[in-house]
């Protein structure tokens, strides 16, 4: 069965609402300046509350080592997301599972996995992370012929009317959505999320 992971989780009402939904994962930003950005301690207070098996994923782009270490032992993280321009050297000494976000528009794009060992890829739409508005789906023929390289989470323009036919496709380990299940950035709407899980878990 697909796996589902809600980001920009900002609240503990989102947290639970999500995890009641089935939920997999949760995404919490740590990218500061972005519209779903949350600080570690409100961020730890949320996954502490977690139940099992509900896996904390702490997003990052560029940054120092230090405060990626810092941050996932003071929120408990279970999984580190990087977003950024990353090398695969830069993420070598990480000790928690790590999945590399690729942007991806074009087929040359898939060469950029290479070098990496990672626990999976998240292949993300080049456009900037929204603010409120909708965003265009990746091929999702595309994202498929990148499954011979590792395990890929698709994300970019997912929403509950077209998650099924997404995975139908491409074929995922995992689905990604954020702003497709929100009411505002930073805030989900409860109908969107529910019906997203229930349609990506109906359609693995």
């Amino acid at each position: 069965m697909v796996r589902v992971k809600i980001c920009g989780i900002t609240n503990a009402d989102d947290a639970r609402l999500a995890v009641e939904a089935g939920a997999d994962a949760l995404g919490f930003i740590f990218v500061e300046n972005t519209p779903r950005f949350i600080a570690p301690a409100a961020a730890a207070s949320i996954i502490r509350d977690l139940p099992p098996f509900v896996t904390p994923v702490g997003v990052f782009w560029d940054p120092p080592a230090g405060h990626v270490k810092a941050v996932a032992e003071q929120c408990g993280l279970g999984v580190l997301q990087f977003h950024g321009d990353e090398s695969p050297e830069a993420l070598a000494d990480y000790r928690l599972p790590i999945i590399k976000t690729i942007k991806l528009a074009v087929a040359a794009d898939l060469a950029r996995m290479d070098g990496y060992r990672v626990a999976a890829f998240l292949l993300d739409s080049p456009a900037r992370w929204s603010e409120g508005e909708r965003r265009e789906p990746i091929e999702w023929a595309l994202a498929r012929q990148a499954a011979v390289r590792g395990p890929i989470i698709l994300s970019a323009g997912l929403t509950a009317e077209n998650v099924r036919e997404a995975i139908r496709v491409a074929r995922p380990y995992a689905v990604d959505v954020n702003s497709g299940v929100e009411a505002e950035p930073g805030r989900k709407d409860s109908d969107k999320v529910r019906r997203f899980i229930a349609n990506a878990k109906e359609g693995a």
